[in-house]
């Protein structure tokens, strides 16, 4: 568990975000198949919950293409075992889950509302995306207009904190209010006293610039500089610049895969992370085994550390993915995807309808304070008996608080190796 001393300096470093933490140690075609704020007790705006026709129809808008590619391997297992495992234990309410794959891509160009018409038109009572929170803010009025919830394994933007999302918006990703102060705190506790902080402008990387820069002020270093970059820029040379002229001792990455640009760019000013700290986030932490050089990421001293949500991977449920997708590598998001999947069912059980509304009415009641429940058969046993349940799933805790976002989640510390891929050194549970 958390020493005293160091359970002492997050809460500084994050006293305004009120967290107490406590340390651990496709294509269009492809993906269609039938693989046979929110609180409790309100509905959509919009009226009374209408009747679902059913059967649960999910669709998962997640990326294929793009520079979150790397993330929609994982995620789409992730829904693809769910709905698996709901399937063989009997279905919702008598009936298959029905599935449709939908790529997001990653804005540029903006292919996801294009990908949601087709979702929508497919029935899909729910829909499991996107990856990128600009992303999802792009099509969040679309679906939740049509009635539909859209709950996402991966948003972290505090902008969806305060969104008015008909109550029909939900994540199991925690807001970056948490993962900018573990991060700012990891930072803080290695000792770096002049902090660079480069993050790409968008709604994603603004939002969690801010709050790592808040912990970090807070936790008595300063910050050189908050510079941001446009993702689609042709190079970042300016912002390198920017960045080398405030002589860093340490270089936070807020990034997606332009990271294979920027880090060669950061090696030829001589900062590095051969040469100045580097931490990466969660849109950047990923296997660069065939990206960069051996050891790019991790000599002389230095080795690049990262943060992301997430609990431990366990080995079974890893093996589980793998049965799904044998060619996966990287399994960020992958367990908060199953999780999103299983928990739309288990509210459309509860309901005992699978539309939207009646779906996103049960979702916080089944998230918490119930009887706790792992497996989405036992679940079911349980609300058949007609118990209030409490799921906590492969990702963690995954208690809903009433603007749908987790109010208490898991952020991994990661450190690469001269293969430059990612081991795990710590987790940090938090209460938001």
């Amino acid at each position: 568990m958390i020493r005293p001393k160091r359970l002492a300096q997050l809460l500084a470093v994050s006293a305004a975000a009120a967290l107490v933490l406590s340390s651990c140690g496709g294509s269009d075609d492809n993906g269609d198949n039938n693989a046979g704020g929110s609180s409790p007790d309100e509905t959509s705006s919009s009226g009374p919950a209408k009747k679902g026709d059913g059967t649960l129809t999910i669709g998962s808008l997640l990326p294929t293409t793009g520079d979150l590619a790397f993330l929609g391997p994982p995620e789409i297992a992730g829904v693809q075992t769910a709905i698996t495992d709901i399937n063989a234990a009997g279905g919702v309410n008598g009936k298959d889950v029905v599935y449709h794959q939908q790529d997001s891509g990653d804005g540029t160009p903006n292919i996801a509302p294009g990908s949601v018409d087709k979702l929508l038109s497919q029935n899909s009572d729910a829909i499991i995306g996107a990856a990128s929170s600009s992303v999802s803010l792009s099509v969040i009025d679309k679906i939740i207009n049509a009635g539909v919830v859209q709950f996402s394994p991966a948003n972290t933007s505090t902008a969806f904190d305060t969104y008015d999302d008909k109550n029909l918006y939900f994540r199991t990703a925690p807001s970056d209010v948490l993962q900018g102060a573990v991060m700012a705190n990891t930072v803080v506790d290695d000792g770096y006293k002049n902090v660079a902080i480069l993050a790409r402008q968008d709604s994603y990387g603004e939002a969690l610039a801010d709050q790592v820069s808040k912990g970090i002020s807070g936790g008595g270093s300063k910050v050189a500089t908050k510079t941001l970059y446009s993702a689609d820029a042709s190079n970042y040379t300016a912002e390198v610049n920017k960045v080398a002229a405030t002589n860093p001792d340490a270089i936070v990455l807020i990034a997606f895969n332009e990271t294979t640009k920027i880090i060669p760019a950061l090696i030829a000013k001589g900062i590095g992370p051969k040469d100045v700290q580097t931490y990466f986030v969660d849109g950047n932490t990923a296997d660069y085994s065939k990206d960069f050089d051996p050891g790019t990421l991790a000599g002389n001293g230095y080795a690049v550390k990262a943060t992301y949500p997430g609990a431990e991977l366990t080995s079974d449920f890893k093996a589980r993915l793998l049965k799904t997708n044998s060619k996966l590598t990287d399994f960020t998001y992958g367990p908060e995807s199953y999780d999103a999947t299983v928990m739309t069912a288990l509210a459309a059980t509860a309901a005992q309808d699978d539309s939207g509304e009646a779906i996103a009415s049960k979702l916080v009641e089944i998230s918490e304070g119930g009887t706790k429940c792992t497996e989405y058969t036992d679940c079911v046993d349980l609300l058949s008996k007609g118990e209030d349940i409490d799921y906590d799933g492969v990702s963690g805790p995954v208690d809903l608080n009433d603007t749908g976002s987790p109010s208490k989640a898991t952020i991994g510390i990661f450190q690469y190796n001269n293969k430059n891929t990612y081991d795990n050194i710590d987790y940090v549970t938090g209460v938001i």
